[in-house]
């Protein structure tokens, strides 16, 4: 996937210190910070677009439960570690990105303060429900998630490899065998390098060496720094971190397997499944989501649907 240039000048600052200088703020404990459009840092209303101006939708909002409105507060779980997506802004703590973007805008049509709550990937969707309204974090619809939450689709992403520059150790992403893959914990990257893995311990072949690691930003750095010879990650992320690395990094090979990203919402929850659509769509519908896309130089990614639990290949 190619990244504008503004893009990158937006936020180089920003992920200049998240991908190669990993925050004890993107540590493995919650980080409870909250933001409404029109709030944040500096830097952060910088970076963000502005969503100040999407407005309460009153006929959508009466669709939320009140186990979502009685706090007065939507309650979105992330993990700020998956650029241009969630990431942190140079402050450590406010998170921002395109996906960041859309939780508020989704807020501010429910006519609810945003609190974004920063956590490890894995434990997100476990938590829907209990401690968060939403999860928003990148998520890729499987067949295996959708039995614990259901989705509404915003994105479409592929997934890719990086590599360092020149790709000095003749890394081949088709023979990844007897190599050190960097992949972030729980994503559909790790699920499919580990059967890639039982593959090549079937065939024969040397073991592959996966470094699972709570957060992206230590499996990129795993490969500017030459502890991992590849990291796989959704196709945006490695566009992102290519642009924001400053030439350490190349992809390998072309981005491929493109599905939807979806929101997650506990599972069976109609009332708040037919508001996320139904507010998704009002943001596709009158523009502000293909601003916020375009923003962070991602609109290839645009869909036109909002979609409740598409159908995806297992």
């Amino acid at each position: 996937m190619s990244f504008t240039m503004k893009m990158k000048t937006i936020a180089a600052a920003a992920l200049s210190v998240a991908v190669l200088l990993p925050l004890a703020a993107c540590g493995t404990t919650d980080d409870s910070t909250g933001s409404d459009g029109a709030s944040g840092s500096d830097a952060a209303a910088i970076t963000s677009y502005d969503v100040s101006g999407v407005k309460k939708d009153d006929a959508i909002a009466k669709l939320l439960p009140e186990s979502v409105t009685k706090d007065g507060k939507l309650t979105i779980g992330t993990n700020p570690s998956y650029a241009p997506a969630e990431f942190l802004d140079a402050d450590g703590k406010t998170q921002i990105g395109y996906d960041m973007d859309l939780a508020r805008a989704l807020g501010n049509v429910f006519g609810l303060k945003t609190e974004i709550v920063s956590s490890n990937f894995d434990t997100i969707i476990p938590a829907i429900g209990s401690k968060y309204d939403l999860g928003i974090a990148a998520f890729t619809i499987t067949p295996d998630r959708m039995k614990s939450v259901d989705f509404v689709s915003y994105f479409t992403a592929g997934m890719g490899y990086a590599v360092k520059k020149g790709n000095p150790n003749k890394v081949n992403e088709n023979d990844l065998c007897g190599l050190k893959v960097a992949v972030e914990t729980g994503t559909v990257e790790e699920t499919a390098i580990n059967e890639t893995a039982k593959k090549c311990k079937a065939d024969g072949k040397k073991d592959i060496e996966i470094q699972s690691s709570k957060q992206q930003t230590d499996a990129t750095t795993a490969v500017v720094t030459g502890k991992a010879d590849v990291f796989f990650a959704d196709s945006p992320v490695v566009g992102y971190a290519i642009a924001q690395t400053d030439g350490q990094l190349e992809q390998l090979g072309d981005d491929f397997d493109s599905v939807p990203n979806a929101i997650a919402i506990k599972k069976g929850d109609t009332g708040t499944v037919e508001a996320v659509q139904k507010a998704m769509q009002k943001l596709m519908d009158d523009g502000t989501y293909d601003k916020i896309l375009k923003h962070w130089g991602v609109e290839s990614g645009a869909l036109k649907t909002a979609e409740v639990n598409p159908d995806v290949e297992g």
